[in-house]
């Protein structure tokens, strides 16, 4: 399985991902509709590995044009990044995620049917465990979602289940994400989030970097030790790694096959900020401010079946994942601008 498309791979986990592909010799192909990208990220990738990508800004809506691509190409195999991510967003425009996320989903399994590309890793979340009673989660822990963005990401799962039910010959997996951050340790590639970042780390290097005055930190009244929401933060190099391993399972023809990505650890808000001022040597204002709805007080992985099945454990640690932040963002004050 050398030729693969890449959807969405202008964005962040999709860039590190691209480049630990090309390291490993695969022929990529990326497509992208630059809604919450930029297309400077594979150029950066281009720069860091000497080889030529081939990109085409498609939107996956477009289904003519996904024909045109297949046709032009034999890919063995397809890595689906692609999809609007914001919780936020997606609980103010309902429609537009599921519309988008759903829909191109649909039309881009309809297209690889219609050519016989049966090979599928998709971008699904720890948002599909929606505000969970208890961690670690495995694999089958319960599923259900609180937000539109975390239902577009459970809807697919179910999607891309019954397509399998429907036709055994296909092979898929479901990689499901914790908390991605960090960035590549050449300060090349990194998160760029458009407006006020939604996540924690880039809410905190856009702080460091005099973007932002102060973090806010939503919640003090937890039941954790510090008294903030407890996350499984992953560097984004070792979730890109994560699906070079989960390409190699798809080889043994394993049929449909669910991972969760992350540490297995869980660090607070707090303990990310400290984590943050000791590896980089800076202070970090911020003000503690009302819990926000949804928000569960602890969420981290079981990583045990990646582990065993896959060969692959998470490498680097929170203090790694602070210090490549940092490198990035001070590197690329205004992100890719």
């Amino acid at each position: 399985m050398k030729s693969i498309l890449v959807t969405g791979g202008t964005g962040f986990i999709g860039s590190h991902t691209v480049l630990e592909l090309l390291k490993k010799n695969y022929r990529i192909v990326v497509i992208d509709n630059l809604r919450n990208s930029k297309r400077e990220s594979l150029k950066r990738v281009e720069k860091l590995t000497g080889a030529k990508i081939e990109f085409h800004q498609i939107d996956l809506l477009d289904k003519p044009d996904l024909f045109d691509l297949f046709n032009q190409n034999n890919f063995d195999g397809v890595i689906h990044f692609a999809g609007l991510k914001a919780v936020g967003e997606s609980v103010e425009k309902p429609l537009l995620y599921y519309s988008n996320n759903i829909s191109g989903t649909v039309n881009l399994c309809e297209v690889m049917l219609h050519h016989n590309v049966k090979n599928l890793v998709f971008s699904s979340s720890a948002t599909v465990y929606g505000n969970p009673d208890q961690s670690p989660l495995t694999e089958n822990s319960a599923l259900s979602a609180v937000n539109p963005y975390g239902q577009t990401k459970l809807t697919i799962e179910y999607i891309l289940k019954d397509l399998y039910r429907a036709d055994q010959n296909w092979n898929i997996a479901l990689l499901r994400y914790f908390n991605p951050v960090g960035a590549h340790k050449s300060g090349e590639i990194g998160e760029d989030p458009t407006g006020i970042p939604n996540n924690l780390m880039p809410y905190i290097t856009q702080v460091a970097v005099g973007k932002l005055a102060k973090l806010q930190v939503f919640g003090n009244d937890y039941e954790t030790h510090d008294g903030t929401g407890i996350r499984d933060y992953i560097h984004v190099v070792d979730l890109a790694t994560g699906h070079l391993r989960a390409l190699e399972k798809l080889k043994e023809n394993p049929g449909i096959v669910i991972y969760n990505l992350g540490t297995g650890k869980g660090s607070s808000v707090l303990d990310v900020i400290h984590a943050f001022e000791i590896a980089n040597g800076i202070k970090i204002p911020y003000k503690l401010a009302p819990r926000r709805p949804g928000d569960a007080a602890v969420c981290y992985a079981d990583v045990k079946k990646a582990a065993s099945e896959l060969g692959w454990v998470a490498e680097y640690n929170l203090k790694d994942m602070c210090r490549d932040a940092w490198n990035w963002q001070t590197k690329n004050p205004s992100g890719f601008n």
